[in-house]
């Protein structure tokens, strides 16, 4: 009778040099062509996404990568490359200069609440609101949240409105919602 031996999965991983184990059973939301793991924490999971290539250098210029490594919980709106493609040419080349660092690090926070808020906690505070909610922001300032038909919105302090397009990329520290447009304090 011949014998058969199974390897676990997590060996041969190990002994291929492979230190990153990231379970086949972890529900992933594909992002930018990369698949996003909620074992992974934002930053490990954003410099994956295509579609973010510019929040990722912004980040790096900012210094928020220790941030945004940590912990949290954090809830990230984060914005596409065309999203960033949409402010006037020069802006982002300008935002992530040494001397713009302060600037951009508002812009950033600005993108981000303490807390993990999926869309249906979001979806809930609306409801509770009659329509709409506002919530503070690591920056300090506030981010007004509706419904517009089926869409999530967020309108920002200068009235500029983004739409949430993936929404509910769980993470480890947190979670990511994918907006269409950068959001200025």
């Amino acid at each position: 009778m011949k014998r058969i031996f199974l390897i676990p999965v997590m060996a041969v991983a190990l002994i291929a040099g492979n230190t990153t184990f990231t379970s086949a059973k972890e529900k992933t939301t594909m992002v930018g062509g990369a698949a996003m793991y909620p074992s992974k924490n934002i930053v490990e999971n954003a410099v994956n996404s295509k579609n973010h290539t510019t929040l990722v250098a912004a980040v790096k210029a900012a210094d928020l990568v220790g941030t945004l490594s940590s912990p949290g919980p954090f809830t990230v709106f984060a914005p596409t490359n065309e999203a960033f493609n949409k402010l006037p040419a020069g802006t982002v080349d300008n935002l992530v200069k040494p001397e713009n660092k302060k600037t951009l690090t508002s812009i950033l926070t600005y993108h981000v609440v303490a807390g993990k808020m999926d869309s249906k906690m979001l979806m809930d505070k609306i409801k509770a609101g009659g329509g709409k909610t506002m919530l503070k922001t690591v920056q300090g300032e506030e981010l007004t949240f509706m419904m517009k038909g089926s869409n999530l919105m967020i309108k920002d302090s200068k009235g500029g409105m983004a739409k949430v397009t993936i929404k509910d990329v769980y993470q480890k520290n947190g979670v990511i919602h994918v907006i269409d447009t950068v959001l200025m304090p």
